[in-house]
């Protein structure tokens, strides 16, 4: 085992780590305001819709859990749904439309005018993604993107843009991770204030 080649692996890690979180105040207007967009969705009877490819579909379902379970707080269920987590819909998806559609036919099959959308990408350039804004923005969905270096294509197209500043993927996922935790407790939080998550 070599110790010394270890310590330098995570003395590096940590310190990008800090470096990056250092630099998250920047974007937070557009945290809390993709947060109370979230919330304003839930409070009128819409859901949230939440995809996102390989970390980022964990991260996804890692949302979806929080919101539809529990954060904090024993409260009722709220709707999120991870477009990640049904292998019979993308593999049928993918076999007979292409991967490129695994999202955006469950984003027609399930998306309506008083839903979000939210994409979670560290590129925001893949085409499944951009696919189904694509096809949110045709059926009237809102549509935030969490995302990292320089936000690609996703950025042009999304309405709320919360873009990591950093081009390191493992920082930029591990912030993603932040901002989904911090999302679930505002939800919550205000939600339960305001008398309408309290457990019944």
């Amino acid at each position: 085992m070599n110790r010394s080649y270890e310590s330098s692996v995570f003395s590096r890690s940590l310190q990008e780590h800090l470096e990056c979180f250092s630099k998250i105040s920047s974007i937070e207007n557009d945290i809390l305001r993709s947060a109370n967009t979230m919330l304003e969705t839930l409070r009128s009877g819409g859901k949230i819709l939440v995809c996102g490819n390989g970390g980022s579909a964990a991260d996804a379902q890692h949302f979806t859990a929080e919101i539809v379970g529990r954060f904090y707080k024993n409260r009722k269920a709220l709707p999120a749904i991870a477009l990640s987590t049904d292998t019979s819909i993308i593999t049928a998806v993918g076999n007979d439309f292409g991967f490129d559609c695994i999202f955006s036919r469950q984003v027609e099959a399930l998306g309506n005018t008083n839903d979000i959308l939210l994409l979670l990408s560290t590129s925001g350039n893949s085409h499944n993604l951009l696919n189904a804004v694509a096809k949110g923005s045709e059926k009237g969905l809102g549509t935030i993107a969490l995302l990292g270096k320089d936000g690609g294509d996703l950025m042009k197209c999304v309405d709320i843009p919360v873009i990591v500043p950093s081009f390191d993927t493992p920082r930029i996922q591990e912030v993603h991770g932040f901002i989904v935790h911090l999302w679930a407790e505002i939800i919550e939080s205000l939600l339960c204030t305001a008398g309408e998550g309290e457990k019944r």
